[in-house]
């Protein structure tokens, strides 16, 4: 029989899987040597079974019980006795750490009987009725289901009569009469009394905290994370050791490295006379962890070598959770801590540095979402002026919007495109969905390990915590500054979660250091001598190479400088508008085939110009050309703007003008009710004479013209949305006439491989035949993803999309991260088939896929060549293709 409850003895971090990431980490704790509270284990597999069933899975409470009469034979105490009663902690735990998002009840055993006995154990009986009001309060909330609300109004009601500023200046007698109230409104609310049955309270615990893993907070948290929702959660029971024990007892949370920054050292927040969720949730502001130094130093000495030790043996930057019991130190948790994204760079670095990791690993440490968001703007210095409030650095970054005091106003408003700034005197985990659709986060308590910083890290949020310079007054929408004046809701703010400072407006942003690297090699500080440590090593392992998606000479320079190899895509349709649109006009108004030609003549010269401009500042490189994709009625003025014009005109008496009236006929002509599916790409150019022939040869003129300048131009020739190989055999024999012409006109051999974009399911499911004349494929995956799913991007995003996440339909958007099962199953196919067919075809990816973490590393599994992606993803492009690279060592290249 497979065990359902491990003791920490018995685990380790390798165990994570099935003891999830806290208690593992509990039990590799125990196994190094630290001062852990002794407890056990209850698996994920017993949490899956009783999520599927409803039901507590047979023989759990036996081993439960099993383990638990271990746990009272060790610590000398009985659970819940009458006169030294054990007490134990049920705390959720999950494979991946999600921060707040699931429940813990403390202090499980206390009752009316053995509350007196804690009293008369510990010598101090306020502590044994305020642990006994923190049991009733947590359970009737998490396992009975009342409203946290309520409990937080008797407690304000009481501070108010007592004239109390916070919970410390209530007495033995306040908190014994707190807990009489808080067992009526219980009874008052569920019509049941709370439990005196310690073995009952803890049972009904472990189910509770089995049955959060479903809660909204979670399922939303997991959403946005992309956590599996079949993981389940683990569940740790724990002697529990108090902090809440008076002026020599505390606890806190530590970090082995500035979570923000990155900088070596100890940080974090110290709360004396407090248990552990005082810290996290703001209920009182906690002093630096280096005032712990001054307060008990043998214990700080104790706590800075353990984290030494931690670090060591994690090799990362440890997020450690401890209580001091009279004097004594105890280790509650560790895990790998969240950090920003210039804390992820700097210490990856520093610890290759160190010696601790070598560089793969380092790169391994780091991401493209990370890279992404230090090249996101700064605020402008120099547009700054007066502050109107400093807080806790938190989370970096740069972020402007309205300011909102509760979750739903800022989800409201975030649905109606305007930008937000959450603001809230501390966040719980029900405020997630605002934090999620904030920019930013504004809090009046709490510090670097609040909840609000957690959690904003994690998500990459700005995030500026305990700004005492202001007041928040939810009720009435607003906050208030210590120097005077008032924030109402809806005015904009600036928070800047690098310095810590909120302004009033909107300041103005700049580029961000690493941006200003990318742009011009300059490394002025750590962070981005980090980031260039760590994608030129990417750069030498990567098998994918990385090229650009750009349609002018600009573009495609600075895409070079970003590190793009290439140009992967160049859209020709783009060199149609402006003034263009009227030589195009002519072009579908032409009568006869002259009159045609005359048009596409005109416009051959100013096609060429723009591919020998591109050719030059990608040169040596290639530059994949795509023939014109989109249907022609696009280039020409909106149909029912030139109906309306011509109705006008008639309606006014007068004749329409000639020029609007053979326009509207010839949209009205090419009028379709689905365009996207209709006479475009290789279509537009089998039907329409002659316009295949001249962007083929304006390519060809301007790889001549390069030439002849010295260069060394290597032009792709793409055909488009082909579905069928008998499209491409005739377009690549207008393809290969021209080339040949152009070459015999000029003296100068036109070599240009010519290929296709596999853009349609057929093109995929076919790619064996399409590859006997296809010599590359580019993969569209933008309109393979709308073909496949029978989407319109245009439409079903802000149709349904928001409601399909929700739902869990899709982990992220097919049009954000590829559909692995569907489009992207299409896409194996279309290697496998077409390097079958042709070994040496070569394959990439156009669409904004290439440019998507998660994407990249399935373009790398299957085999492709190149990623192709807008310029200012092509360092986070370089970046994923060598992580792939090394994630794929172990299995071998699918290649």
């Amino acid at each position: 029989m497979v065990s359902l409850v491990y003791d920490f003895h018995d685990g380790g971090r390798d165990l994570a899987d099935l003891l999830g990431g806290k208690g593992a980490n509990l039990a590799e704790m125990t196994r190094l040597g630290l001062p852990v509270p002794p407890g056990f284990i209850v698996t994920t597999e017993a949490c899956r079974a009783f999520l599927a069933t409803g039901e507590e899975p047979e023989g759990l409470s036996p081993e439960v019980s099993g383990h638990l009469s271990e746990l009272e034979t060790a610590t000398g105490r009985l659970l819940g006795q009458a006169d030294d009663p054990l007490l134990v902690s049920v705390r959720s735990g999950a494979r991946f750490s999600m921060p707040g998002m699931m429940e813990t009840v403390l202090d499980i055993g206390l009752n009316d009987a053995s509350v007196r006995g804690l009293a008369k154990q510990s010598g101090n009986e306020r502590f044994a009725w305020d642990s006994y009001r923190r049991l009733v309060q947590m359970y009737g909330t998490t396992v009975m289901g009342v409203d946290q609300a309520l409990f937080d109004e008797a407690m304000t009601r009481l501070k108010e009569a007592r004239g109390a500023r916070d919970d410390l200046h209530l007495d033995a007698s306040d908190l014994a009469w707190l807990v009489g109230t808080y067992q009526r409104l219980i009874r008052d609310e569920t019509g049941r009394d709370f439990p005196q049955s310690p073995a009952l309270q803890l049972r009904e615990a472990i189910l509770a905290v089995f049955r959060s893993w479903n809660a909204e907070r979670a399922r939303l948290y997991r959403r946005r994370e992309h956590i599996p929702d079949g993981l389940g959660t683990a569940v740790t029971v724990q002697r529990m050791v108090f902090g809440n024990l008076g002026p020599d007892s505390g606890s806190g949370v530590a970090f082995t490295r500035d979570p923000a920054t990155g900088r070596p050292g100890l940080y974090g927040d110290y709360l004396p006379n407090a248990q552990g969720e005082d810290v996290v949730s703001g209920v009182r502001d906690a002093v630096p962890l280096a005032e712990l130094e001054r307060l008990d130093p043998r214990s700080y000495r104790q706590l800075r070598d353990h984290a030494r030790t931690l670090e060591r043996h994690y090799r990362d930057l440890c997020d450690i959770e401890f209580t001091i019991e009279r004097g004594t130190l105890w280790m509650l948790q560790t895990r790998v801590g969240k950090r920003t994204a210039e804390a992820a760079f700097a210490i990856a670095a520093e610890l290759e540095q160190e010696g601790l990791i070598g560089s793969d690993e380092g790169l391994a440490r780091v991401s493209g979402d990370e890279l992404a968001r230090l090249m996101f703007p700064r605020f402008d210095a120099s547009a700054t002026g007066e502050a109107l409030a400093h807080g806790v650095p938190a989370s970096p970054g740069a972020a402007v919007g309205a300011a909102v005091f509760d979750s739903a106003e800022a989800v409201r408003r975030a649905a109606d495109g305007e930008k937000v700034v959450l603001v809230r005197e501390e966040t719980t985990p029900d405020d997630l969905p605002g934090m999620v659709a904030a920019q930013a986060v504004l809090t009046g308590r709490g510090g670097k390990t609040s909840h609000a910083a957690v959690v904003a890290r994690g998500m990459g949020k700005v995030c500026v915590c305990g700004a005492q310079d202001i007041t928040v007054d939810a009720e009435a929408r607003r906050f208030a500054v210590r120097e005077g004046g008032v924030v109402e809701e809806g005015t904009v703010i600036s928070v800047d979660g690098s310095t810590g400072a909120v302004y009033p407006g909107a300041i103005p942003l700049v580029s961000s250091a690493t941006m200003r690297y990318l742009e011009s090699g300059e490394q002025p500080d750590s962070v981005v001598r980090a980031v260039a440590r760590a994608l030129e090593h990417a750069d030498s392992v990567r098998r994918l190479e990385v090229r650009a998606n750009a349609d002018n000479p600009k573009d495609a320079a600075r895409a070079r400088r970003f590190g793009a190899r290439g140009i992967g895509l160049c859209r020709t349709e783009h060199m149609f508008l402006g003034e263009r649109r009227k030589l195009v006009e002519e072009m579908v108004l032409a009568r006869t085939d002259d009159e045609r030609h005359r048009a596409l003549a005109a416009l051959l010269p100013l096609q060429r110009k723009d591919f020998t401009g591109i050719l030059e500042a990608m040169d040596g490189f290639p530059v994949t050309i795509r023939l014109l994709d989109p249907p022609l009625h696009e280039f020409l003025p909106d149909r029912t703007d030139l109906a309306v014009r011509v109705a006008a005109a008639e309606a006014a008496g007068g004749r329409p003008d000639a020029h609007d009236r053979e326009l509207l006929d010839a949209v009205n002509r090419m009028h379709e009710e689905n365009p996207m599916l209709g006479l475009r790409g290789v279509r537009l150019g089998l039907v329409v004479p002659g316009l295949v022939a001249m962007q083929v040869r304006a390519i060809a003129e301007a790889v001549v013209e390069r030439t002849r300048a010295g260069g060394s131009p290597r032009a792709e020739i793409m055909v488009p949305l082909v579905g069928a190989v008998e499209e491409l055999r005739l377009a690549r024999e207008e393809v290969t006439r021209v080339l040949a012409e152009v070459g015999e006109d000029t003296g100068l051999p036109v070599a240009c491989p010519v290929g296709t974009m596999i853009e349609l399911p057929r093109a995929a499911l076919t790619a064996g035949r399409i590859a006997e004349e296809a010599e590359f494929f580019s993969f569209g995956t933008n309109d393979l993803t709308q073909t496949t799913w029978g989407f319109s991007r245009d439409d079903v995003e802000a149709a349904f999309f928001s409601a399909y996440l929700e739902k869990g339909v899709f982990a992220a958007s097919p049009f954000e991260t590829l559909d692995r099962e569907g489009v992207g199953r299409l896409v194996r196919i279309a290697v496998e088939e077409g390097r079958a067919a042709r070994p040496d075809l070569e394959t990439g990816v156009c669409g904004e896929h290439g440019g998507d973490p998660e994407s990249v590393h399935f373009f790398h599994d299957i085999g492709l060549d190149y990623v192709s992606c807008s310029p200012f993803r092509v360092p986070v492009a370089r970046l994923e293709a060598g992580r792939a690279a090394l994630a794929g060592t172990d299995r071998g290249d699918s290649r």
